[in-house]
C-alpha cells in the first residue's frame, strides 16, 4: 500500500519537504500560537507538581482532556504526594477513578505511587530511565513528564503529534498503526535542541492535533502553520492504509465491565453479581472473573465488592 507520492504510507519521505529553516519556523510559529491559544487546563498551571503532572498523564492515557479535568482536580486534592496515595484504600482510588474507564490504570498509578514514596523519597524522578522503570510507566509517558513537569528535551510521540507530522511532514492524512524507528528518527529531527523550546515544541504540537489537526474534519483555514503543511499542498489525498475501525462499545466485555464497576463503585455492602442489570448471564459472569483477576474487584463469598473493601 503506497501513498500519492509512491512511498508506503506512513513512512517519512527519503527526503523531507523540510529544511532546518523551514522546521524552526514552524517550531517558532507554533509556540507562539500555543501561548496564546492553549486550552486552560488545570495540570498546565504554574503552580502544578510533578506529581500532578504524572497523575495528568496516565488519566489522559485514551481519554478526552474533557473528562478528565475534574477528577484530576479532585485526585490531586485528596492525594497532594505519591505517598498520600500509596497510603489509601484501594477501594477509594477505585472509586475515585469514577467513569474514566480502564481503571487499572488507577491500580498501575497507586504501584507507581508506592515505588516513587518506597523507592525515590516521595519525589517524582526527572531521570527517563528512573520513569521508566516504575510500574505503568512506558516510553510516551516517561517523556511526557520529562517535557511537561520538568522541562526536559524529550521525545514526545502521542497519536495527535504523530498526526501533525505525518501530514505536515509526510504529506499523509494519518501516521502509521504503530511507530516506526524511522518515524521516531525523523520525529526527533522536529525537536529543538534547548530543553525549554523542546518542551513548547511538544506541548504546542500535542494542542495543535487535539484542537485543530484533528482526525476527523481538520479546521486547517485556522491551522498556523498551514502554509508549511505538505498534506495540504498536496491537495490532501484521501488515506489509502488499513481502514480505520472506531472500536465497538455497545454489547462489548469493556461496556460489561463498566457496568459490573459502575455498580460496585455505587454500593455500599457486597453486590449479588444477578443485581447488576445485563443481558448475558454467561458474558457477565466471565466479565467478573476477569476483573477479580485484574484486582480490580474481589470475592465475599457469592456476592462481589472492589478490591481492597473491608467487609
Amino acid at each position: 500500500m503506497t501513498t500519492t507520492s509512491g512511498r508506503p504510507y506512513g513512512e517519512p519521505p527519503a527526503q523531507s519537504v523540510h529544511d532546518e529553516i523551514a522546521i524552526a519556523d514552524v517550531t517558532a510559529t507554533l509556540a507562539a500560537w500555543f501561548a496564546d491559544c492553549a486550552r486552560d487546563l488545570p495540570w498546565r498551571s504554574p503552580g502544578t507538581t510533578p506529581w500532578g503532572v504524572l497523575v495528568s498523564e496516565i488519566m489522559l492515557q485514551q481519554t478526552p482532556a474533557s473528562r478528565v479535568v475534574v477528577p484530576w482536580q479532585h485526585w490531586v486534592e485528596r492525594w497532594p504526594t505519591p505517598h498520600d496515595l500509596a497510603a489509601a484504600d484501594t477501594s477509594d482510588v477505585l472509586r475515585a477513578w469514577g467513569s474514566l474507564g480502564y481503571p487499572r490504570r488507577a491500580l498501575r498509578l497507586q504501584q507507581c505511587a508506592a515505588a516513587i514514596s518506597r523507592d525515590h523519597g516521595n519525589r517524582v524522578p526527572n531521570d527517563e530511565d528512573a520513569l521508566l522503570a516504575l510500574p505503568g510507566i512506558g516510553r510516551y509517558t516517561a517523556a511526557a513528564v520529562l517535557a511537561f513537569a520538568f522541562g526536559r528535551r524529550s521525545l514526545v510521540l502521542d497519536v495527535n503529534i504523530r498526526r501533525v507530522l505525518a501530514r505536515i511532514d509526510s504529506g499523509v492524512e494519518h501516521p502509521a498503526r504503530s511507530e516506526t524507528a524511522a518515524e521516531r528518527r525523523r520525529a526527533l529531527d522536529w525537536v529543538p535542541e534547548e530543553d525549554r523550546d523542546a518542551a513548547s515544541w511538544s506541548a504546542a504540537a500535542m494542542e495543535l492535533g487535539a484542537t485543530l489537526c484533528t482526525a476527523r474534519n481538520p479546521r486547517c483555514d485556522d491551522c498556523p502553520v498551514a502554509q508549511h503543511c505538505a498534506w495540504l499542498a498536496l491537495g490532501k489525498p484521501a488515506w489509502t492504509g488499513p481502514e480505520r475501525v472506531t472500536q465497538a462499545w455497545d454489547g462489548t466485555d469493556r461496556q460489561c465491565r463498566g457496568r459490573i464497576m459502575s455498580a460496585l463503585r455505587s454500593a455500599t455492602h457486597p453486590v449479588a453479581l444477578a443485581d447488576i442489570v445485563w443481558a448475558d448471564a454467561d458474558q457477565r459472569a466471565r466479565c467478573a472473573a476477569s476483573l477479580v483477576d485484574d484486582g480490580l474487584a474481589q470475592r465475599v463469598g457469592p456476592l462481589l465488592s472492589l478490591a481492597g473493601n473491608s467487609t
